[in-house]
């Protein structure tokens, strides 16, 4: 399980019964209580880089993420890059 930021990384390993899903980690990982600052939404969740949603199951080794909001939107990062290059 892990929420890394900019200054700040939650990584903490679980050992979930078979079957647990993406939910059951965020609940055992106790990250609500530890940082209770992140806003934890179904849209900003996923396993190993691929989205994911809440009831999504798991397996032995997966790594479970929390998705911080973008703060400017990829498109517009690569158009300001290329103008400024220009």
């Amino acid at each position: 399980m892990i929420c890394a930021e900019v200054d700040k990384v939650f990584d903490v390993e679980l050992e979930l019964p078979a079957g647990s899903t993406v939910r059951a980690a965020i609940d055992a990982s106790r990250i609500r209580e530890h940082r209770p600052d992140i806003e934890i939404r179904a849209d900003r969740v996923g396993v190993f880089s691929r989205r994911a949603t809440f009831d999504t199951p798991l397996r032995n080794g997966d790594r479970v993420e929390i998705y911080r909001p973008l703060r400017i939107d990829p498109k517009e990062a690569r158009r300001k890059r290329a103008r400024a290059r220009s």
